[in-house]
């Protein structure tokens, strides 16, 4: 993957201020009949994603809109910085100010007739978290999550929790209250992540520790949802990727949950979902590259960094024990969408359990990737040992993996498992297999002659394949069988 650290940490990037305006003015049209009652007054106001505590994204040019009344002047300053517009005919304004340094706090004022302020403002590293269940899972329901509640004193940590809302409109502010109280930023300290979202307060506390700067993370995630809701109705896929989907299903939750986040300047998003769309196969991969496309352009940020987790092995009793498999072949298949990372979960689930209670690691891999691929971190090793290509060698077959590091190996020492192979009559039978520095090598006595290979292609496989930095192996097959 192409380090985006050059051209994101240094700053680069971004919209001329004009078409970033137009952009946002011509959203804000369409969902004109809800926009917040509470802005019909006439003193000046900072949108809701705006208030105390909050961090804004470092090193990049930013946004800060509000309203005010139709045409009036408003000039914004934070950090000795200060830009100004005019509010439009709805009551609009919207203004870009330059890049600063990781720091504060500082305060942000905007300024008409009136003013609004904003008190406790970081400049930081800001990443939005999103999808379902496992992303919503919140810190005190996970393994050890008690103890570490009680230890989370890291007040350069912020969290936003948007509010469940679907909408048929594309909503221009956020809900104001979520699952765990009002929609607002909150500092990180002990006793007071407890019903935040797991995942990403174990990203942000690995991201603050290694890059020694502030954090915000807006969690935007909803149990039980599929991928289509969250993604923008224009992006829509066409084809036999949305046959059995209704046009109507798209959009409602980005509608109402992302796309007021977007204008937001932010360095990435990180993505726990897919359980809503086993049984969709490769479809979801059309999916996923339909969702990532559009949030990156309703962003404004073609490039933004899009870090996903492969599902780990579960038992979904009725279901055909391959559906799980497809659904990850389809996870695996949406790394092919420039700056997109994904972490495997193989060894860390629970086969009993549709939400594992080890999110710590979950949310250090995730920030391990960010930290290899955005922030150019060459120490950091973030990828799984991936499929790369076979070749039959004589009665075996070998089957190479990118990602090996300094070679491959198994977790307890033993041979690989859950490998399998197959003639030309398409009969799985299990293999054993030997590990060759990036290469395994598989073969049975009861296939002389393989032509395809699977590996952990099952919904309950646990392996121990893993690279030089323990990370486990994806799931693959060669065959499209």
């Amino acid at each position: 993957m192409t380090s985006l650290a050059a051209k994101r940490v240094a700053g680069g990037g971004g919209m001329p201020a004009g078409i970033l305006r137009a952009t946002l003015l011509a959203a804000a049209v369409v969902a004109s009949c809800t926009w917040p009652p509470r802005w019909a007054a006439a003193d000046v106001a900072l949108g809701r994603m705006f208030g105390d505590h909050m961090v804004l994204q470092c090193e990049q040019p930013f946004r800060i809109w509000g309203s005010a009344d139709p045409g009036e002047e408003v000039v914004v300053s934070i950090a000795g910085q200060r830009a100004g517009a005019k509010a439009d005919g709805f009551g609009r304004w919207l203004v870009e100010l330059p890049a600063q340094p990781p720091g504060g706090p500082h305060e942000l004022v905007a300024t008409g007739r009136t003013a609004a302020r904003c008190s406790d403002v970081l400049f930081g590293e800001v990443w939005l978290g999103s999808g379902q269940s496992n992303m919503v899972w919140i810190l005190t329901s996970t393994q050890d999550g008690q103890r570490e509640n009680e230890a989370a004193d890291f007040p350069l940590i912020r969290t936003f929790t948007v509010g469940e809302r679907p909408n048929d409109q594309p909503q221009l502010e956020p809900p104001t209250n979520a699952f765990n109280g009002p929609s607002e930023w909150r500092v990180c300290g002990p006793r007071k992540m407890g019903w935040t979202s797991a995942v990403a307060y174990f990203f942000a506390r690995e991201l603050h520790r290694e890059l020694d700067r502030p954090v915000g993370i807006i969690i935007s995630a909803s149990n039980g949802t599929r991928i289509e809701p969250w993604s923008r109705s224009v992006t829509v896929p066409v084809g036999p990727e949305l046959s059995d989907v209704p046009p109507s299903e798209y959009g409602t939750l980005y509608n109402g949950m992302i796309h007021p986040v977007m204008p937001l300047a932010k360095r990435g998003v990180i993505w726990y979902q897919g359980e809503g769309n086993v049984g969709d196969g490769m479809k979801y991969a059309a999916r996923m590259r339909a969702l990532i496309s559009g949030w990156r352009a309703a962003s404004a940020e073609p490039a933004m960094p899009f870090y996903f987790v492969h599902l780990a092995p579960l038992n979904w009793g009725g279901k055909p024990v391959d559906e799980l498999p497809k659904l990850w072949e389809a996870q695996t298949a949406a790394l092919a969408e420039p700056g997109t990372g994904m972490i495997v979960t193989n060894d860390i689930g629970n086969t009993g359990d549709a939400h594992p209670r080890n999110k710590r690691d979950v949310g250090i891999r995730l920030a391990r990737l960010a930290l290899q691929h955005t922030y150019g971190r060459e120490d950091i090793a973030a990828d799984s040992p991936l499929y790369d290509v076979m070749r039959v060698d004589n009665a075996a077959v070998r089957v190479r993996f990118r990602n090996a590091g300094r070679g491959l190996r198994t977790r307890d020492g033993g041979p690989p498992r859950r490998f399998s192979v197959a003639g030309a009559d398409r009969q799985f039978v299990p293999a054993e297999a030997r590990i060759e520095g990036d290469e395994v090598v598989v073969w049975s006595e009861k296939v002389p002659d393989p032509v395809a290979v699977r590996f952990a292609w099952h919904q309950t496989a646990v392996h121990n394949l893993v690279n030089d930095v323990d990370l486990p192996a994806a799931p693959f097959r060669t065959d499209a069988w």
